[in-house]
């Protein structure tokens, strides 16, 4: 094992033949108080440089002293890793201002959904610390290739999060789940604030992303009092230099609420990102979720799994001919410790196929399907995250 010092964290170099690099970081500090939602943007993160391929990215939230938060005192509803490239003789300004509205050009992953949503290359939820990212030798995602960078522009990366600190709150489950109620909305709310679709949303809209915004409070018992703290992310990067010896992997995030249509030959898709499952009570059968998602460029499966919410049972990909591509599993939490935090959803099992041996055609209609328990359920989630290969090596292959 070798180390290279920084003025931030330290790189290692594993310890086997893969001359695999490893780093932690610490984000910048946010901070929460019980029942404060927090919705950041953090610009310009620490991230390995060069020419390099990604391994694996793990995240997870941590006090002050470096110590694991449990999601029932601050739930991590969600983190994005975003990549952007900024235009270098506007640094300073968008350091200073925090502007995105010049000088940066995102780029989202290979993901079919409209305009800017889901756009991140890596990110999850609660389920992060139970949920493995690592990729197999020797696909990796490909960063950083002077060869692709626009001249005068320099690749960055963001972290979009919302976390929600329930300690205190009447109801901490309906509070991670952005019920409206629960929370001490403007009285304005309704009249200045626009949904995925670019409108107003509309008075029955009762739970979901838009009712958590930065700085907004649940609702907190009247006897409860409780300090402010500061927060982070800590997260771990894998990486190796890029050579000839690595295959790049393309990341898709599809959504089980896609709504497909076709315009002539061209599909256009239209996702939710989120959605409420009613009451229901004449069935003890599931809730499930569907779309129809045409894959415009196939290739190799090498990984596969999913970003779902608590109440999950499971979420499958189906080729167009009906053959299972992945079910990916939860994992709930049975006791008080940070990353088994007891009902908590804790982690998504990940599908690795034998390299080669699932092929998604051109063209061809992915099917895919979200299950959930028959329990009321509101900002509920069916992202499912793909990794593709357009060629496979003749070796062996290890995770």
């Amino acid at each position: 094992m070798m180390l290279f010092p920084s003025t931030t964290h330290s790189i290692v170099v594993e310890s086997n033949e893969s001359y695999i690099k490893s780093a932690t970081f610490l984000s910048e500090k946010f901070e929460v108080g019980p029942g404060k939602v927090v919705v950041k943007t953090l610009l310009d993160i620490d991230f390995p440089k060069g020419h390099i391929g990604v391994k694996s990215f793990d995240v997870e939230v941590v006090d002050e002293d470096g110590k694991s938060v449990p999601l029932y005192e601050t739930y991590l509803h969600h983190w994005f890793a975003v990549k952007y490239i900024e235009n270098i003789t506007m640094s300073h300004y968008i350091k200073q201002t925090h502007d995105l509205r010049n000088g940066i050009e995102f780029e989202r992953n290979e993901g079919m959904c409209q305009g800017f949503l889901l756009p991140h290359y890596w990110g999850l939820g609660g389920e992060s610390r139970g949920t493995s990212s690592n990729l197999p030798d020797p696909f990796a995602v490909e960063l950083g290739n002077p060869t692709k960078l626009k001249d005068g522009f320099k690749e960055k990366w963001l972290f979009s999060i919302m976390v929600i600190d329930t300690r205190g709150t009447h109801d901490r489950k309906g509070c991670s789940e952005c019920r409206c109620k629960l929370l001490n909305l403007p009285n304005n709310f309704y009249n200045v604030t626009v949904g995925i679709n670019g409108q107003l949303l509309p008075r029955n809209y009762k739970e979901g992303l838009f009712c958590c915004q930065d700085n907004l409070q649940c609702k907190l018992r009247n006897d409860f009092h409780g300090p402010t703290r500061n927060l982070s992310l800590r997260y771990k990067i894998r990486w190796v230099d890029w050579d000839e010896h690595q295959v790049p992997l393309r990341f898709y995030i599809l959504d089980s609420t896609d709504r497909v249509r076709s315009n002539g030959f061209t599909p256009i898709h239209d996702c939710q990102a989120e959605y409420t499952i009613p009451r229901n009570h004449y069935s003890d059968l599931p809730h499930v979720k569907k779309a129809n998602i045409p894959m415009t460029k196939g290739g190799y499966l090498i990984y596969g799994t999913a970003h779902m919410h608590t109440g999950v049972i499971n979420t499958t990909l189906y080729g167009q001919d009906g053959r299972v591509l992945c079910t990916s599993n939860p994992k709930y939490g049975t006791g008080k410790e940070a990353g088994n935090e007891n009902g908590y959803l804790i982690g998504m099992s990940v599908c690795y196929p034998k390299p080669g041996s699932i092929k998604i055609k051109d063209g061809e209609i992915l099917t895919l399907e979200s299950i959930y328990e028959n329990k009321f359920r509101t900002g509920a989630m069916g992202h499912f995250y793909i990794y593709l290969a357009d060629q496979i090596p003749n070796k062996d292959f290890t995770i």
